[in-house]
């Protein structure tokens, strides 16, 4: 349920690449792709990340705060749509992000994509994770799946060609961990 190690290491290059300093992480768990967020970013660097299950979070916190990045960190515990709703209504946030990264619940990766194109910079980036879904996006109907996969897969084959026809973004999937799409917001 972690971010491969390559996939948090192309992240962390990345950041790095486009100058990110104001990010945003929806889905922690234990936190290895928000250290590799966090270790990018330069000191003033920040990161609002939210997830509902605040133990996760803490079982990795000690090597956040061991690696020196704590501070670069707002973690708020809960659903992360009703806090994106309050982003999108202040219009101050509007274009505050440089860079999003979401692996959370698939099922609403597209209500979250109609949120956070507001949210991100033109030019920033927004990475899904997961949009590969264990193969089973390139599986035939009656392939035998496992339960989650199966019913998680129609989620992330509609989030796939939404992204693939949405005039705002141009998009890069890349089969790193279990594939990772990211939208670079052009208007």
């Amino acid at each position: 349920m972690t971010t491969s190690a390559d996939e948090g290491q192309f992240l962390n290059m990345l950041l790095k690449l486009i100058n990110a300093k104001n990010t945003m992480e929806i889905g922690v768990y234990t936190g290895y792709s928000l250290l590799a967020t966090a270790l990018a970013l330069p000191d003033d660097g920040k990161i609002f990340a939210m997830d509902i299950n605040r133990e996760n979070y803490e079982l990795g916190l000690p090597v956040i705060q061991k690696a020196g990045v704590a501070h670069k960190i707002d973690f708020k515990e809960g659903p992360a749509m009703p806090v994106l709703d309050e982003l999108v209504q202040d219009e101050k946030n509007h274009g505050s992000f440089d860079f999003i990264f979401v692996d959370a619940d698939k099922d609403n990766y597209l209500n979250y994509h109609k949120r956070l194109i507001e949210l991100v910079k033109v030019g920033g980036l927004i990475g899904y994770d997961n949009t590969l879904w264990n193969g089973s996006v390139v599986a035939p109907p009656d392939a035998p799946l496992r339960k989650y996969v199966r019913y998680y897969r129609d989620f992330v084959l509609e989030l796939n060609k939404a992204l693939a026809v949405d005039p705002r973004i141009e998009i890069c999937m890349l089969p790193v961990g279990d594939g990772i799409t990211h939208c670079r917001r052009l208007k």
